[in-house]
């Protein structure tokens, strides 16, 4: 049974953490490479949040947007 928890172990500590352990080592030499992830959903996360209020200035302009307080039958 120790073994089973040992490898275990072994598979979380040596194989997967690999690309963990490699950023590490990275962010010695690049702060901005080793951040790479960050940076991406960075953008993603500005991208949507400007396609979105985008879309709702577009819906507000047209009039479509439904702002009667009285739209909602729990209010």
């Amino acid at each position: 049974m120790k073994s089973f928890f040992e490898t275990i172990a072994f598979l979380f500590e040596e194989v997967l953490f690999l690309p963990l352990h490699f950023l590490r080592d990275l962010e010695l030499t690049s702060w901005f490479l080793s951040n790479g992830i960050n940076w991406i959903f960075l953008t993603i996360g500005l991208v949507a949040g400007t396609y979105w209020v985008l879309q709702l200035k577009k819906f507000n302009d047209s009039g479509e947007e439904d702002t009667d307080s009285t739209s909602h039958s729990f209010l």
